[in-house]
């Protein structure tokens, strides 16, 4: 049986679930900003027309918006994550084997469905009316090839918003992948692109034809596998099951330059609570800190400063608390007045499950009270993030990403639920 892997991407993801709430924005383009309302990071299909670009720093649309009207939005990421929570809980429903790739995509396995076809529309329809969110899905023997159908669903209307890639003949496949640039291949960047025009391989079909060990032999086993996959040749398997992080990072630009230590100090206490968080989530300690501190690398008129400082600790732990401390003294050792800080960070390293890791003879063993960290994680869960703070834990309003243009938290905040 030729497997139906399908890839359902939400379309214009962020700008989608800001319409959901404001239907009067239907027509009107839309742009959403990334942190501190840098550049755009979607998109609406009006905004692309105007010649809005991804990534493009939003200083360089100001004029556009004022001539054209583009509303630019901040990034509301509780929003985003609620919404993307409720269309991968739909999606389940259609097999238990899924793949939530990332916030707006998911693999799901529809090999064995009956009237496929009668079935993607459903889906994607179900989709749209109990979310909002416009979906469109695109089915393949593999995820590469389902990527690929997902693009292409995308892009031509008379698809309306499903393509099956399984129900080409031979013929069409070739024909339909000599006119796609390689460039839309998933894992294909711009590089690479250009490489592989060097090779004279310009098309999906001229990397899914090429020779198999030449290939390999210039760029890897990894595009070994994408030509398999262009081939029908399933190597990418479905990850049903999240691994465990290795590493956990935390960082974030300021909205603001800070000079003041107490205030790098309370950034990092936010970083030490979210990252411990999702340790104990997987049931896992790390045995590692580095703490990270960077000046403005734009501003070549200002002194540059980018300390790192890695440390490993005594015990693992995933005490938000013995973290902090650790994170503490780093950054006062790292630390210099007269510097503008822009960014900091935290990374915690090698990860192991919390039952396994090695004793330390001439250390003795810290008694940490598993039932404290247990009992923050329950109310910021029942109460929302932050209930419970780690130190001063975002009592600084300095170091706070500019939010400036944000919508309301609709979804998960009782005081700004919409009135009907």
């Amino acid at each position: 049986m030729t497997p139906q892997i399908a890839l359902v991407d939400c379309n214009n993801f962020y700008v989608s679930c800001e319409r959901v709430f404001r239907p009067d924005l239907k027509k009107v383009p839309i742009v959403v900003l990334s942190n501190n309302d840098g550049c755009a990071v979607s998109r609406s299909n009006e905004a692309k027309a105007l010649g809005i670009r991804m990534g493009q720093p939003w200083f360089e649309c100001k004029h556009l918006a004022e001539e054209s009207g583009i509303l630019a939005l901040s990034s509301n990421y509780a929003l985003y994550a609620d919404m993307s929570n409720r269309v991968m809980s739909i999606l389940s429903d259609y097999s238990p084997k899924h793949e939530v790739y990332s916030i707006d995509e998911c693999f799901v396995d529809l090999t064995g469905t009956p009237k496929l076809r009668d079935a993607s529309y459903e889906m994607r329809e179900r989709v749209i009316a109990w979310t909002g969110i416009p979906v469109c899905v695109g089915i393949g023997p593999t995820k590469t090839l389902a990527k690929l159908a997902n693009h292409i669903a995308k892009k031509h209307p008379r698809s309306k918003g499903v393509f099956n890639y399984n129900d080409l003949s031979e013929a069409q496949q070739v024909k339909l992948l000599s006119q796609i640039e390689v460039g839309e291949v998933w894992g294909v960047g711009r590089r690479m692109t250009v490489r592989l025009a060097e090779h004279g391989i310009h098309t999906v079909q001229d990397l899914r034809a090429a020779h198999c060990a030449t290939l390999r032999a210039e760029f890897g086993v990894v595009m070994e596998k994408t030509q398999r996959e262009l081939q029908g040749v399933t190597c990418i398997e479905l990850q049903e099951l999240v691994p465990d992080k290795k590493q956990i990072v935390s960082s974030r630009s300021f909205g603001h330059t800070v000079r003041d230590v107490a205030v790098l100090k309370d950034a990092m206490s936010t970083f030490v609570a979210n990252s411990c968080a999702k340790l104990r989530a997987q049931g896992s300690h790390a045995s590692l800190i580095q703490v990270s501190l960077y000046t403005n690398r734009f501003r070549k008129d200002l002194p540059q400063y980018n300390p790192t400082f890695t440390v490993p600790l005594p015990q693992p732990t995933n005490d938000s608390l013995v973290v902090n401390r650790w994170a503490d003294y780093l950054v006062e050792r790292l630390f210099k007045p007269g510097y503008e800080y822009k960014k900091a960070g935290i990374m915690l390293g090698e990860i192991h499950p919390t039952g396994r890791y090695q004793a330390d003879w001439l250390e003795p063993a810290q008694a940490t009270d598993k039932r404290l960290m247990d009992a923050v994680d329950g109310l910021n869960k029942r109460f929302g993030r932050g209930t419970v703070k780690v130190s001063t834990q975002g009592a600084y309003k300095e170091w706070q990403m500019k939010q400036e243009r944000k919508s309301p938290s609709y979804t998960t905040d009782w005081e700004q639920v919409p009135y009907i």
